[in-house]
């Protein structure tokens, strides 16, 4: 099977399971994991920012970054299909009490003047007060594609401005960087709070880690743990993220090149199913007819990949699949849908 549903399916190297089965341990909850203490200061030291924190998954992580810059009753604001309004079970509102306006966008990408436009801020008893904007790079379900920088620069300036905190869902953050050259620290300057997803492109089995100042990192490890978030000998798991970002993190354009061969190989069978300018990072959506049906003749012969809508496929490539298999699965599917 060639599996293209995620790059969260990948499996760890041998190198990988080896850093884990070394790996000093302790309890993590005590604050005593040297693993763990060592990722966090790393991923700090890398966006340039004061402390972090070791969360068992993104929707963790994103829920806490809001979380920290919220109240009950308050909104955050963010694109119609950002993650954390479509795919992380209502958690926000369900477990915070926080509410979302949405912005439209093509493609996912960011206009930071129409998103600031949105704002609501002193108004009393009457309309609900946003605390906080929530910016998604690289936008999963815009196809992968990468924030401008200077749009996100200029969102985040206004938010300032307004007295608005901003956070960055940066699950992917990883692939939008091996596209710009810019650095996490560029980003890491211009959110109060970042999440990075290492069990995406990077290949670690679990992980996410919240980035900000210490004292708001300090109140999210106690919503963490209230959350049931806590855990005991974390390190195994912070070893094998610590190994991807030492051992993966150069090479995620790899994925960016196989996600391209797809998406050619797709087009030369179905130009209509593919927009080949759009393929920016490792994601790739795919448009059909019969979205579940399309995915159904795919696994039958040997390609995996997500239904995202009634008419719409996702492929993501990662580090367990070939450029060379990528392209076979868009010839496979081409000629499926063909």
């Amino acid at each position: 099977m060639i599996d293209l549903r995620s790059d969260t399916v990948t499996r760890p190297s041998a190198g990988m399971l080896a850093a884990m089965t070394a790996a000093p341990v302790g309890d993590d909850v005590y604050a005593e994991d040297p693993s763990v203490i060592a990722l966090e200061e790393q991923v700090a030291d890398l966006f340039g920012r004061e402390a972090a924190l070791f969360c068992v998954t993104g929707s963790m992580a994103n829920l806490l970054g809001v979380w920290l810059h919220t109240r009950p009753g308050t909104e955050v604001l963010c694109d119609v299909r950002a993650h954390i309004a479509r795919a992380e079970m209502g958690a926000h509102g369900a477990l915070h009490g926080v509410t979302m306006r949405t912005w439209t966008t093509e493609r996912g990408k960011l206009v930071a003047d129409e998103a600031l436009a949105l704002a609501a801020v002193g108004c009393g008893p009457f309309l609900v007060e946003t605390s906080c904007i929530e910016v998604e790079d690289t936008h999963n379900f815009g196809g992968g594609t990468v924030q401008d920088f200077e749009q996100v620069r200029r969102l985040t300036a206004g938010a300032r401005e307004l007295g608005i905190k901003t956070h960055l869902d940066g699950a992917r953050l990883a692939n939008a960087i091996a596209v710009t050259g810019r650095s996490f620290a560029d980003h890491g300057a211009l959110f109060d709070s970042v999440s990075l997803c290492l069990s995406k492109g990077l290949g670690a089995p679990m992980g996410s880690v919240l980035i900000g100042d210490a004292d708001d990192i300090a109140r999210a490890r106690i919503q963490r743990k209230r959350l049931g978030g806590g855990w005991r000998q974390a390190g195994l798991m912070a070893a094998a993220a610590g190994y991807a970002l030492e051992h993966n993190l150069a090479r995620v354009g790899e994925d960016h090149v196989a996600a391209r061969a797809f998406a050619a190989a797709l087009a030369e069978r179905r130009p209509d199913a593919v927009d080949l300018g759009s393929v920016e990072t490792n994601v790739v959506l795919i448009d059909c007819q019969n979205a579940p049906a399309a995915a159904a003749a795919a696994r039958e012969n040997g390609v995996a990949l997500s239904v995202i809508g009634p008419k719409q496929l996702r492929v993501v490539t990662h580090l367990d699949v070939t450029e060379e298999q990528c392209r076979q699965a868009g010839t496979i599917l081409g000629g499926l849908l063909g």
